[in-house]
């Protein structure tokens, strides 16, 4: 049974989080329906275990790069301009936003749209997905390291493969079956795009990076948070960094997603039309440092959500395969030698899971050097 506010564990009696754990993720309801039930203090579990005092940035200080793609493909001027501000992003912040990059309103809407369906229809129709077996074609829950994080996190979240091996459609949740499937083909487009950027920028062959399956894998993660009676207590997403090549973000007009740059706190706010992309730590390890993983987070408001997001990470997970990632040799020198010895992505997915969120980067385990940071 999950303790509601008159089960409220007092300041000197023992606290069983384990049991409290385990209790609500077996109940099979997320966070929406603890909302739905209607508390009003959030279960202690979710408290945030640390409080940074890191000043936040407002976009009128700072503000993350907005790139427009109109015209990349007709204007090899326009498309040198573009990889430039590409470049630029990813080597001093790891963050940019951008425009025009062939995704429709109508189709960015109805993806919205089909997440918020799924969380808000009824609970018992939603418990069918509910599961921690990532053999699934679909696991929905709270948290995925619920049982190993120091707190949990406001939100909850399902997640899709959609590539080398997509589902079945019949598997899919029928409520967002179509919208999942097209906006995933439309998302591998961009990311495909993407990588292209990223690899002139690298003044690497614009196909090196697909050519090497960083496009190969393709997860979708779909987050729901809603409105948290204590924001102060708890967190959207605890500080972390992503654990694949690159991170394409589709994100609703609510906010709350802050990313970490020279120890400031720096707002990435809703633009219209725009995808957020971010730089993942493996692209860290594969560009030998050129392009960094940027640690990010998000925050809760007391008047925000509920709160809708679907990011799609370029990533073979945990998928068995023996394909070995290091560092690209045409990026290396004798000045600029190899920082990270070669690992599979399944390896350095399953020491991320290990560590979990302990303020280091799971590619800080395979520097040649680990004293250096």
């Amino acid at each position: 049974m999950v303790k509601t506010n008159s089960d409220e564990v007092s300041p000197n009696s023992e606290y069983d989080r384990a049991s409290e754990v385990k209790a609500f993720d077996e109940s099979k309801i997320g966070v929406k329906g603890l909302v739905d039930a209607g508390i009003t203090q959030i279960p202690r579990f979710f408290h945030k275990s640390k409080h940074d005092d890191i000043p936040v940035l407002r976009d009128a200080q700072f503000s993350i790069p907005i790139i427009d793609l109109e015209g990349l493909d007709g204007d090899r001027v326009k498309r040198r301009e573009i990889v430039d501000r590409v470049k630029e992003a990813s080597e001093n912040g790891g963050f940019f936003q951008i425009v025009n990059h062939s995704i429709s309103e109508s189709v960015m809407k109805e993806m919205k749209d089909g997440v918020r369906r799924f969380y808000e229809q009824e609970t018992e129709v939603k418990k069918a997905f509910y599961t921690r077996d990532f053999s699934k074609p679909v696991v929905y829950n709270t948290n995925n390291g619920l049982y190993t994080s120091p707190s949990a996190d406001w939100r909850d979240t399902f997640l899709v493969r959609m590539a080398p091996d997509p589902p079945k459609p019949e598997d899919l949740p029928l409520i967002c079956r179509d919208i999942l499937v097209e906006y995933s083909k439309q998302v591998m487009k961009v990311g495909i795009l993407l990588f292209e950027l990223i690899s002139e920028a690298l003044g690497l062959n614009p196909n090196h990076l697909h050519d090497i399956d960083c496009t190969e894998g393709l997860v979708v993660i779909c987050n729901y948070y809603p409105p948290c009676p204590q924001p102060e207590l708890t967190m959207g997403i605890t500080k972390h960094v992503d654990i694949d090549f690159l991170t394409v973000l589709l994100q609703d007009d609510i906010g709350g997603l802050q990313v970490l740059n020279n120890n400031q706190w720096i707002e990435v706010s809703p633009h219209p039309g725009a995808l957020v992309v971010n730089i993942g730590d493996l692209l860290q390890l594969i560009t030998n440092d050129r392009f960094k993983s940027v640690e990010h987070r998000v925050v809760l408001a007391n008047d925000m959500g509920p709160r809708v997001s679907i990011s799609s990470f370029f990533c073979t997970g945990n998928l068995q395969t023996s394909k070995l990632y290091r560092p690209i040799k045409e990026l290396l020198s004798e000045n600029n030698p190899p920082k990270y010895r070669e690992t599979t992505v399944k390896d350095y997915i399953a020491h991320s899971t290990k560590q979990g969120l302990d303020g280091t980067k799971p590619s800080h385990h395979f520097r040649v050097d680990p004293k250096i940071k």
